[in-house]
C-alpha cells in the first residue's frame, strides 16, 4: 500500500502564556493514496489544527507528518511552502478566490507562485474549468457567480499544481443542499480518479460519501473506520451502533480524556470556554 501522507503521534501545544492548549493529542493515521476521508469532530476537537498541520500551514509541537516520503517537522519555511505548493491543494468553505480575477485566472493563482503561468498552463486551467463545469464562465468574475459556481472555481484552483493530497475544509458548509450534492459529486467523480481527500466536515450526510471517517474529541483519535448503516465499524468490528435513519452518536473519549486538554501554572488560571475558542 503506498501512502500519500502519514502521521505518527501527532501533537501540537499552543502556549498561551499561564496556559498551555493542547489542541492535538498523540494522532497517528495513514491516509493511502487514493484514500477519501471524513474528519469529523465537535468544536474544539481538534479538526482545525489536524488540517492545519496537515496544509503545511503551521509544524506540530511533537510527532511526525510525512508527506511525499518527507518528514515536514524537519522542514524550514522556505522547504514548507514548497511543498504546500507542489503537493497539497486547497479547498476552503469561503471559497478565497481573488475578487478582481476571472474563473481562469483564480484557477491560476497557484502557478503565479511557483513559477508564473506559461501558455500551455493556461490550456491546463481551461481544461480544469471545463471539467468542473464552468467552460461558460471562464471570463467571469467571482460576484459574477453563484456559491456553486465559486466552489467549482476553488476545487479546479486545488487541481492546477496536480497535488498529492487534496485538502477541503467544511467545502459545502456556504452552500444549500442541492448544491452541495452537486458539489459533492464533483469530489467522489475526482476521488474516483485516484485523487487523494482529506475533508473536514460536521455534517453526517457529507460525511457518508466519504470512504472512511476519523473522529477527533479532545485532540485525541476516538474513532477511524466506516460508517454503515448506522453502525461504527473499525478494523471490521462495530464499535457503535445506532439507529440507521440517525447519524452515529458521539464516541466517548478514554475516562481521563478532558483531565489535561490544559496546564495552568502558578501565574494565573483558565477555564474551558477559552480552551473551546483555540481549539478548533
Amino acid at each position: 500500500m503506498q501512502l500519500a501522507a502519514e502521521i505518527r503521534d501527532l501533537h501540537k501545544y499552543y502556549d498561551l502564556g499561564p496556559v498551555v492548549v493542547k489542541a492535538l493529542r498523540g494522532v497517528t493515521t495513514e491516509f493511502p493514496q487514493g484514500d477519501f476521508v471524513a474528519i469529523m469532530g465537535a468544536s474544539g476537537s481538534g479538526k482545525s489544527t489536524l488540517l492545519n498541520v496537515l496544509g503545511a500551514l503551521d509544524r506540530p509541537t511533537s510527532g511526525q507528518y510525512i508527506l511525499g516520503g518527507q518528514d515536514t517537522s524537519q522542514l524550514n519555511d522556505d522547504q514548507l511552502s514548497a511543498i504546500r505548493n507542489q503537493m497539497i491543494g486547497f479547498i476552503f468553505q469561503s471559497y478565497n478566490l481573488i475578487p478582481q480575477f476571472t474563473v481562469i485566472e483564480n484557477i491560476g493563482v497557484p502557478l503565479q507562485y511557483m513559477r508564473g503561468v506559461r501558455a500551455s498552463e493556461e490550456d491546463w486551467c481551461v481544461e480544469l474549468a471545463e471539467r468542473v463545469g464552468l467552460a461558460d464562465r471562464l471570463d467571469h468574475r467571482p460576484t459574477q457567480l453563484s456559491g456553486g459556481q465559486q466552489q467549482r472555481v476553488a476545487i479546479a484552483r486545488a487541481l492546477v499544481n496536480d497535488p498529492e493530497i487534496i485538502l477541503a475544509d467544511e467545502p459545502t458548509g456556504n452552500l444549500d443542499s442541492e448544491t452541495e450534492a452537486e458539489i459533492m459529486q464533483v469530489l467522489v467523480d475526482l476521488n474516483a480518479e485516484g485523487r487523494t481527500i482529506l475533508m473536514v466536515t460536521h455534517e453526517q450526510e457529507v460525511a457518508k460519501l466519504a470512504k472512511r471517517q476519523l473522529h477527533l474529541k479532545d485532540g485525541m483519535k476516538v474513532f477511524e473506520g466506516v460508517v454503515r448503516d448506522g453502525q461504527m465499524i473499525s478494523d471490521g468490528e462495530v464499535v457503535l451502533a445506532d439507529d440507521a435513519d440517525s447519524p452515529p452518536s458521539p464516541i466517548s473519549a478514554p475516562p481521563d480524556a478532558g483531565s489535561d486538554l490544559y496546564e495552568v501554572d502558578d501565574s494565573g488560571s483558565t477555564d474551558g470556554a477559552n480552551f473551546n475558542e483555540w481549539n478548533e
